[in-house]
């Protein structure tokens, strides 16, 4: 079996078991990279850049889309398009498949719903133990005083 990166068997990039973005709703361009490089930098389109129309996609539901509306608040534009961008190798494909595991990780963790945290307090018996505790190293700390001379 050969390893098809992060797209699903129809066509569609995999974000988690319940969303998958179909590949018609992804722009995918590839751009000139900046920094260093020499005349292959300046010649060859190695940078790419995905965009996710989140706001118009079919893959969401209606809440799943105002939980990534409000996560991704900063990293969305005004048509409420998620843009993830890829240079870090030469490789034009290599590029484009980072850029896809970045968006589908982007959307993935913002996706996830943290548990609620249940505030807790000690039992008796560990409060009895921490305050047994402190008595005992007080009590040694008492006895290594100096005491004066008697």
């Amino acid at each position: 079996m050969t390893d098809s990166g992060p797209w699903t068997d129809d066509g569609a990039l995999s974000v988690n078991a319940r969303v998958s973005i179909p590949a018609a709703e992804l722009e995918i361009r590839a751009t000139r990279a900046g920094g260093p490089g020499g005349q292959h930098v300046n010649k060859t389109s190695t940078r790419v850049e995905v965009v996710w129309r989140m706001a118009e996609s079919a893959a969401l539901s209606e809440a799943q889309r105002e939980r990534l509306r409000t996560v991704l608040a900063s990293r969305l534009d005004s048509r409420g398009a998620l843009r993830v961008v890829a240079a870090d190798t030469r490789s034009q494909s290599r590029n484009r498949e980072l850029a896809l595991e970045r968006l589908a990780g982007v959307v993935r963790a913002a996706l996830v719903i943290p548990k609620v945290r249940r505030p807790t307090k000690p039992s008796r018996a560990a409060n009895a133990r921490r305050v047994e505790t402190k008595k005992r190293r007080s009590a040694r700390k008492r006895d290594r005083r100096w005491k004066g001379e008697d």
